[in-house]
């Protein structure tokens, strides 16, 4: 009787047990691979915030300052840097969320002296520089305010995604600004980290500021 099954040719065999060794070598490298990637996760730090690390937007920022000069975020280097769109004239959020921020840059005490509020106005029409000088001394005489003219203010808000737009008083000629109502953090070589969002603890946020501080 011939066999069922014929016996396989020496180079099928050959090839069976090559495909067999990569198999079993591979196996070991995804089990290295995923062990990588959780001590990885395990190693990054957690935030309160959003954690928008990477993020493909709030990576460049260029705007005049109240006294017409240019600022980049390479001029806060060293610094954790906290970026918040608003308006003087604003009735709560622009004025709780500075007054936050001067009140949390205290409580870190010598720390504090390495976080940069940067306040940019949506309204450059009437945040006048000498407006925008005595609206953030009421906070923090160390906080910068910047004010670039309406195309530059666009370009920025458009590069942060952040929305704003004039709504109209009841009297003629007034009106309000609808913003975005978060702040955003960089860390202290200028990479955009965090968003917090507008009605967060200010204890959340001291937490988040001490950890990126402790992490340059």
């Amino acid at each position: 009787m011939k066999p069922l099954l014929s016996p396989l040719p020496t180079a099928l065999k050959r090839r069976a047990g090559l495909l067999a060794l990569v198999a079993m070598a591979a196996w070991p490298l995804a089990a290295c691979d995923r062990q990588d990637r959780s001590s990885a996760e395990a190693s990054s730090p957690m935030f309160n915030g959003v954690d928008i690390t990477g993020a493909e937007y709030a990576r460049t920022l260029a705007l005049p300052d109240v006294d017409g000069k240019p600022r980049t975020l390479a001029d806060f280097a060293g610094k954790v840097t906290v970026v918040f769109f608003g308006y003087t004239q604003c009735p709560d959020v622009c004025p709780t969320t500075m007054a936050e921020l001067a009140n949390v840059k205290k409580q870190l005490g010598d720390a504090g002296r390495r976080v940069q509020g940067v306040f940019i106005t949506v309204d450059p029409e009437r945040d006048r520089p000498e407006v925008l000088k005595a609206y953030l001394a009421n906070f923090d005489p160390s906080f910068i305010a910047l004010r670039g003219n309406a195309a530059q203010t666009e370009a920025t808000a458009k590069e942060f995604k952040v929305f704003y737009a004039k709504v109209p008083g009841k009297v003629d000629g007034s009106y309000t600004v609808d913003h975005t109502a978060g702040s955003y953090v960089f860390d202290t070589q200028g990479r955009v980290r965090l968003f917090i969002r507008y009605g967060s603890p200010p204890s959340a946020l001291a937490a988040d500021l001490k950890t990126l501080l402790a992490a340059s």
